[in-house]
């Protein structure tokens, strides 16, 4: 699936440009119940990764 994804992208430089703007979040937050940590991430705007990581709870 990943090559048909790279594909889709190489055909379309607009989309490549588009795409490189985008940023991997990956925040560690810690359960209150048992206080183990897990990984919220998500794929946001690289203008917009502050305000992700401060409504991460």
């Amino acid at each position: 699936m990943a090559k048909a994804a790279k594909t889709a992208i190489k055909k379309d430089p607009k989309a490549a440009a588009e795409a490189k703007n985008y940023t991997k979040v990956i925040k560690a937050v810690r359960s209150p119940k048992s206080g183990a940590y897990t990984f919220k991430e998500g794929m946001v705007h690289k203008d917009k990764v502050k305000d992700y990581l401060e409504n991460i709870k």
